[in-house]
C-alpha cells in the first residue's frame, strides 16, 4: 500500500481555534496604555436534540441471516474509509434495525449468525443511534436505536490492498503483520470497501491446510459470475498451502492466505474487526 510505504504511522494532530468576532459580547476591554483584558463571557448551552423514537418493528420482518441479503437499507456513506473503527455493537437479544435514524425497521439482527456470535462495527452514531456495517450485503449500513445492545472495543484492522496483492494487520494503529496474498480474479474480484469479521469457520479440503476461515460480512458482487455451489457463500480470508498462488489475482474473491499467517490471524482477530478492501 502506497500509504504504508516510508513511515509505518501517520498521526494527525487537529487544534480548535475560536476567534470572537469584532463588536461582540467577547469584545476587548481597553485595560491601560497598549494593554486590553479579554472580557469572558458564558458559552450557552448546547441544545440537545432528542433521540429520534423508534418505530416498533412488526414481528414479520426478515431475520438478517447468512444466505440472503437484507434490503432496504442506505448505502454505507464512506466506504472507501481507511480510518480505525474502535467499537463493535453486540446484541443483548434480537434487535430490530432501522433505514435511518427514526426511520422504518428493516430487518431483526439476532446475537448470532449461523453459530457465530454478532459483533457488527459502529461506524456512525447520531443522536444516539449506532451505525453499524450490515452481515451478508456490502457496503449496507443499518440503524440500531439505544437499548438491547453492549459495545466492544476493537483495536485491530486488515486492509487487503488488491492491487498489490498484499494484507496488512495493524493494531492499535500500529502494524502487527504483513503478507503477500492471493485475491480475487478480474471475474471474480474480492469485493471493495469495508466489511468486516463476522467470526470463523472450518474448512474441508488439505488445500486449506486443516485452518479455520475468517469468514467477512462481504458477499459476492456478482454472484453468476461463480459456479453455482459458490453463490450464496461470503468472502472469506483463509490458508492456502499451494504458495504459488501468493501475489496473483486468482481466487473466487477470497483472501489466500500463508498457513502461519492464517494462523496468526485466527490466534489474534476477534470478530466485529473491521477489514478495508482497497487497491
Amino acid at each position: 500500500m502506497a500509504w504504508l510505504r516510508g513511515t509505518r504511522l501517520a498521526v494527525l494532530s487537529g487544534v480548535l481555534v475560536v476567534a470572537a468576532a469584532a463588536g461582540s459580547a467577547a469584545a476587548a476591554k481597553k485595560d491601560g496604555p497598549g494593554l486590553f483584558a479579554v472580557r469572558q463571557v458564558p458559552a450557552a448551552a448546547p441544545t440537545a436534540e432528542p433521540v429520534p423514537v423508534a418505530a416498533p418493528a412488526p414481528k414479520t420482518l426478515p431475520v438478517m441471516d447468512y444466505w440472503d441479503s437484507p434490503r432496504g437499507f442506505p448505502r454505507d456513506p464512506d466506504p472507501m474509509s481507511t480510518r480505525a473503527v474502535t467499537e463493535g455493537l453486540r446484541p443483548r437479544h434480537r434487535l430490530a434495525v432501522y433505514d435511518t435514524p427514526g426511520g422504518k425497521p428493516r430487518a431483526f439482527l439476532g446475537r448470532s449468525i449461523s453459530g457465530m456470535p454478532v459483533t457488527v462495527p459502529i461506524v456512525e452514531r447520531r443522536q444516539g443511534w449506532a451505525g453499524v456495517l450490515l452481515p451478508s450485503v456490502n457496503r449496507r449500513v443499518g440503524w440500531v436505536p439505544p437499548g438491547g445492545w453492549e459495545t466492544r472495543r476493537l483495536g485491530d484492522q486488515l486492509f487487503v490492498d488488491l492491487s498489490e496483492r498484499r494484507l496488512t494487520w495493524l493494531r492499535d494503529g500500529r502494524e502487527h503483520g504483513s503478507w503477500e496474498v492471493a485475491v480475487g480474479s478480474r471475474r471474480t474480484p474480492t469485493p471493495q470497501g469495508r466489511t468486516y469479521v463476522m467470526g470463523r469457520t472450518i474448512t474441508s479440503g488439505s488445500v486449506y491446510g486443516g485452518l479455520d476461515a475468517l469468514v467477512l460480512g462481504a458477499v459476492p458482487d456478482d454472484r453468476d459470475a461463480l459456479a453455482a455451489s459458490l453463490r450464496d457463500g461470503h468472502t472469506a480470508i483463509h490458508g492456502w498451502r499451494d504458495r504459488s498462488a501468493f501475489g496473483r489475482s486468482i481466487s473466487n474473491g477470497c483472501v489466500r492466505m500463508p498457513l502461519k499467517a492464517q494462523q496468526a490471524l485466527l490466534d489474534g482477530i476477534p470478530e466485529g474487526s473491521v477489514v478495508h478492501v482497497v487497491e
